[in-house]
């Protein structure tokens, strides 16, 4: 029939899913602003099957090409369109035009920021939504642990802060000070590698490597280090892998005027130097772990004088450390639930930056070890979830070299090599277990954080195991399409958002996909070179080392 006036609002620029919709949106919002402004019947139909683009060349104003799209449609549908179309007032092209130029901007934006101001007030606590976690046991006892086994290693804010039951903790005003030099951290579309990889999948990660250590850990190396320099203690010891996290601490512990020591698992201790300077950098003192510098360390070399270290035998060292001196406490970069607590100024920023990219995500993937920044990025998520608001699969990925998830046992272990911290209940290889030197060194550890462990046993999330060269593999992808060198650890992740970005494609499914980037890989360089040589090997684990592991965990009626 006869169309009386048309107004042409719709650049389709893409026919990728989401965008469409988006522009249907954008033509219903100008159409009733045009009726409103003018009354002028409008109609739009989809169905006419005519594509237009803006014209730079329109003259009166800044309008649309509307005398081609006016003939095409009188071409396919017979219908007659007046030249009054031409002389449409400027100020209804100028709306069109405002809406499409925003939908346009919106669909290639690549980096989606937050002011200052929109730092996280507040820690979430996951612990307030979940089922009771079973307690920790006191090492020698086998009783649920009180606070004052806590307090000997603990400051009495993060032994509260361990068991609390409030949903939201607030963050220290001193807190938010330092975190303002690099947060909150940036959201980005991974358009690059969508199209690298030619997937419909739009894909999405949360960038933590811009803070001053270059990863997640000092969302809580900073809290950690404010709370022991109120409560007066002079040092802090640690342990770390990779060196990502006894580098945060030691920047935090600067900030605050304290001292730090650091024990640093050998096999990364070695194979990245530079890391440990960044620590001295900072004020810390640093060992390679196991050291002659413990009881436990000495006990270590005299089995093996080789030993690569773990993560597990670096805690026992530190810890050591700390019970023998009255002015030093103990810290830990992962595990414990006011580490993930303190995380989650992660999902939180994200949830906010997901919202500005008018995006939901379909499936949450990140890396995990301990757990500290998997569960930093996802708890968030899940509380979300929880609400019915959101439905996001969610999936932790370790390395096959130490599989605890996927091949552990879920039971009370220790958190150390020596049996000295309490017992956890976890997913867990045995605290005796000595992984494979692999190049993810803060992977490295035998067990997985008593929440994480909690919510794998709820069915609340997902879990697999990628071994290094296909990780590494990802990384070069990664690297080539977005610029960003990753870190060993969110490698595994990278790889695994791959492999769903690739089903994607064999499916031809939209997904959105987002990805815990933790940490760039300035200091990893070595790992790529082995990789880049082709001197790198994939790593298992020897299920006989871990029947071995196991059998010396604690028996508990």
């Amino acid at each position: 029939g006869t169309v009386k006036t048309v107004i042409l609002m719709a650049a389709v620029l893409r026919t990728r899913e989401g965008l469409v919709s988006r522009v249907y949106g954008c033509i219903e919002y100008t159409k009733q602003a045009l009726f409103r402004q003018h009354e002028i019947h409008s109609l739009i139909s989809p169905s006419l099957g005519v594509r237009a683009t803006p014209s730079t060349s329109c003259t009166n104003g800044n309008r649309w090409g509307i005398l081609e799209f006016a003939k095409g449609a009188q071409q396919s549908h017979g219908g007659f369109i007046g030249e009054r179309f031409l002389h449409t007032q400027a100020s209804l092209c100028d709306l069109a035009h405002r809406n499409i130029d925003t939908l346009v901007a919106h669909d290639t934006q690549q980096k989606f920021t937050l002011d200052d101001n929109a730092i996280p007030r507040q820690w979430y606590n996951i612990l307030a939504d979940l089922p009771s976690l079973p307690p920790y046991l006191n090492p020698k006892t086998y009783e649920p642990v009180q606070s004052a086994d806590l307090s000997p290693i603990f400051p009495v804010a993060l032994v509260e802060q361990e068991s609390s039951k409030e949903r939201y903790i607030d963050i220290p005003e001193e807190v938010l000070d330092v975190y303002r030099l690099w947060r909150p951290t940036p959201l980005f579309r991974a358009r690059q590698l969508e199209k690298l990889i030619g997937t419909p999948a739009r894909i999405y990660y949360k960038y933590e490597g811009v803070s001053p250590a270059g990863s997640h850990k000092p969302n809580t190396a900073v809290p950690q280090a404010w709370y022991n320099a109120q409560e007066g203690v002079k040092n802090l010891v640690t342990e770390t892998g990779a060196g990502q996290w006894g580098s945060a601490l030691a920047f935090a512990c600067s900030r605050f005027g304290l001292g730090c020591e650091v024990w640093q698992v050998r096999a990364s201790y070695d194979q990245k130097p530079y890391r440990k300077i960044m620590m001295e950098t900072w004020g810390a003192k640093v060992h390679s772990s196991p050291s002659k510098l413990t009881q436990f360390g000495r006990s270590i070399l005299e089995m093996d004088p080789k030993s690569p270290g773990s993560l597990g035998i670096a805690v026992s060292e530190a810890v050591e450390a700390a019970l023998a001196d009255s002015n030093t406490k103990y810290s830990l970069g992962s595990v414990l639930n006011h580490v993930l607590l303190h995380q989650t100024v992660i999902g939180e920023e994200c949830l906010q930056q997901m919202a500005l990219a008018e995006e939901t995500p379909d499936i949450i993937i990140g890396c995990i070890g301990g757990g500290s920044n998997f569960s930093g990025l996802a708890f968030p998520f899940m509380r979300e979830k929880m609400k019915g608001k959101l439905n996001p699969i969610i999936r932790a990925v370790e390395p096959t070299a130490c599989p605890s998830l996927t091949r552990g046992v879920y039971t009370y272990d220790y958190a150390d090599a020596a049996g000295i911290t309490p017992l956890l209940k976890m997913h867990t290889l045995g605290h005796d277990f000595i992984p494979d030197p692999i190049h993810a060194g803060g992977l490295r550890y035998h067990g997985v954080a008593p929440l994480v462990s909690h919510l794998y046993s709820l069915g609340m999330m997902e879990a697999i195991a990628i071994p290094q060269i296909e990780c590494l593999q990802g990384a070069l992808q990664f690297a080539r399409a977005e610029g960003v060198i990753p870190a060993p650890e969110p490698t595994h992740a990278i790889a695994a958002v791959i492999r769903e970005a690739l089903h994607c494609k064999e499916t031809e499914e939209a997904k959105v996909i987002l990805l815990a980037l933790c940490g760039h890989g300035h200091f990893d360089l070595s790992s790529y070179e082995m990789f880049l040589d082709g001197r790198m090997v994939d790593l298992d684990f020897s299920q006989e080392k871990v029947y071995q592991a196991i059998s010396k965990i604690p028996s508990l009626s």
